[in-house]
């Protein structure tokens, strides 16, 4: 057998080892959790032999964990309790993809629904920017930013460009160049911002305008 092939084989073998431990770490749970939720229902094992038709001596012997649980005891309990199966052994939740909009934030009349939930790097938020004419006044700061319009047409005030911006088109800027954006006057605007203070980027561009140029 070659080198290679031994620290292959010693990896795989590391790799078993540290699987059963999780194993048997998470099968040492599961006695003492069927005897919480018994107890939570206030079941004697008298009354779940009965519905499950396990002996009361292997229901004892698993809940002190001198029994290894199996899908074939762990079925019956899980339907005579009305839980899942997952709730028995303890299996960690697959966290919800979906992203639920947060408590709508306004300011300066302007509507911001945060849709990042961890603070810190990159913020998104989807904004509603109402129809109204607004005298651009172009700020700087640190950071970049990413808009992408929804519906209606937005403004983009960046440097010595002037940019209206329909739906599905996209601007991104280092926010210490001098900017601003809004309503163009003509109706609401509805749009994606992120934000990132340390510079991050994303890299959907669209091509600025010069004042002047048809829109």
């Amino acid at each position: 057998m070659s080198e290679s092939d031994k620290h292959q084989g010693h990896k795989e073998t590391a790799a078993e080892t540290g699987a059963d431990t999780d194993t048997d770490g998470v099968l040492a749970e599961v006695g003492p959790r069927l005897r919480r939720i018994r107890k939570e229902r206030g079941a004697t094992l008298a009354g779940l032999s009965s519905a499950t038709g396990i002996s009361v001596s292997t229901l004892s012997r698993l809940e002190s964990g001198l029994r290894k649980p199996s899908l074939e005891l762990l079925l019956p309990i899980a339907r005579a309790h009305q839980v899942p199966l997952d709730e028995l052994v303890g299996a960690p939740q697959v966290g919800d993809p979906r992203i639920r909009a947060a408590k709508p934030i306004v300011m300066h009349g302007r509507t911001h629904w945060p849709l990042t939930r961890q603070p810190g790097g990159l913020q998104a938020y989807k904004v509603l920017e109402p129809q109204r004419k607004l005298e651009p006044e172009p700020r700087t700061h640190e950071g970049y930013e990413w808009l992408y319009v929804l519906s209606g047409r937005l403004r983009l005030v960046l440097g010595e460009h002037d940019v209206v911006l329909g739906a599905g088109e996209a601007a991104e800027f280092d926010t210490r160049v001098p900017h601003w954006f809004g309503s163009t006057g003509e109706g609401p605007v509805e749009f994606l911002s992120l934000f990132g203070r340390q510079g991050e980027r994303m890299h959907v561009r669209a091509r600025p305008k010069k004042r002047g140029e048809d829109d």
